[in-house]
């Protein structure tokens, strides 16, 4: 009886420890934590001042990043495989002084997103052309093709800046949508980061991804064209850095050569802080959206409390600092927690 007795007692014993295993890796899950994070920057922005807590405000607020946010997407696929490109808001400067020249000139909105889109693949295949090509690091091709891509609309417009453009051009931008407080923007990021879910989480194509990411070398006898995967990621991107200078054109209506200056890292930032690891191989794109939201609205709240630009910067760059180091405590936890168990057992 004693023995049936220890033996329910044990099945006890391992049934909680199940459950409490099983709840530790569910709150140190990198997703879990930014919902945490985020849940913390909401009740306490909204406690501040009563201008947060607010529908309208809340949406509004998110054209502030939601062009980055859309960047943010086809940068996992780079950062994914090791990679970095930080040209990205030089082409999108240079696909916004397009615009804005062409729309000077009577070319209509078509016409103004195509020639946008346009430029900014033209770009980014460049820098993928030029990185697999000359096998050099990204970054040091990017760091290159950033000062071209943004000497050519500073050596053109230098202090000029376009502000004629056809009627209805800042829908795109700064509209809702018909009968909503609703951000255009919002709801073409929110159906944009759904395909970049499907292609990364579904597709061979992200399988692929992953696997280059992890290694490389191993990607590449294992039959992958990683070559031609690195290419169509920097283009990828060069595509969506056009499509976000068009959007930023429409929303600002008036561009100079200065625009998006910054938001390189700004966007790394948020692929960082979503969870996608700076070496590649590990990342997920629901990450990147709460990781978006978290510093959108983290801008948001201190811009209603009156911070300054320089405090901002400072609070953005320690949630970078913060986003490369804790995934490692973190593994570094669960892999000790695993050995302890190993040896009780």
């Amino acid at each position: 009886m004693s023995e049936g007795k220890q033996l329910v007692a044990k099945g006890r014993l391992i049934q909680e420890m199940s459950l409490k295993n099983r709840l530790i890796e569910l709150i140190t899950k990198w997703e879990v934590i930014l919902c945490i994070l985020l849940v913390v920057v909401v009740v306490f922005f909204s406690n501040m001042t009563p201008y947060f807590w607010d529908w309208f405000n809340l949406m509004n607020a998110t054209f502030q990043f939601s062009e980055k946010a859309i960047l943010a997407l086809p940068m996992i696929f780079i950062i994914m495989c090791g990679d970095i490109d930080i040209s990205i808001a030089s082409i999108v400067a240079l696909s916004g002084f397009v615009v804005g020249t062409a729309a000077e000139k009577g070319v209509g909105i078509p016409s103004l997103l195509l020639l946008s889109l346009l430029v900014g693949t033209v770009a980014g295949l460049i820098n993928g052309l030029l990185i697999t090509g000359l096998e050099m690091p990204a970054i040091a091709v990017t760091l290159a093709t950033q000062s071209i891509y943004r000497g050519i609309p500073t050596g053109v417009l230098g202090e000029h800046a376009c502000t004629q453009y056809p009627q209805g051009f800042g829908f795109f931008g700064q509209e809702f949508i018909p009968g909503t407080v609703i951000p255009f923007e919002l709801v073409l990021y929110l159906f944009i980061a759904a395909i970049f879910a499907f292609v990364l989480h579904k597709t061979t194509y992200g399988r692929r991804l992953y696997a280059i990411g992890n290694s490389a070398e191993t990607a590449k006898f294992s039959g992958i064209n990683v070559k031609r995967m690195r290419i169509i990621n920097f283009t990828l991107t060069g595509f969506f850095c056009g499509l976000g200078g068009f959007l930023l054109a429409s929303r600002i209506l008036s561009v100079r050569s200065n625009i998006a200056t910054g938001w390189d890292m700004e966007i790394i930032t948020l692929v960082v802080l979503g969870g996608v690891s700076i070496t590649g191989g590990r990342g997920t794109v629901i990450g990147v959206i709460l990781g978006s939201l978290l510093v959108g609205y983290l801008k948001f709240g201190m811009g209603l409390l009156k911070f300054s630009g320089t405090v901002m910067t400072i609070v953005v760059g320690s949630l970078l600092i913060i986003a490369v180091l804790l995934p490692r405590l973190l593994d570094l936890y669960k892999a000790n927690r695993k050995l302890r168990m190993q040896q009780r057992s």
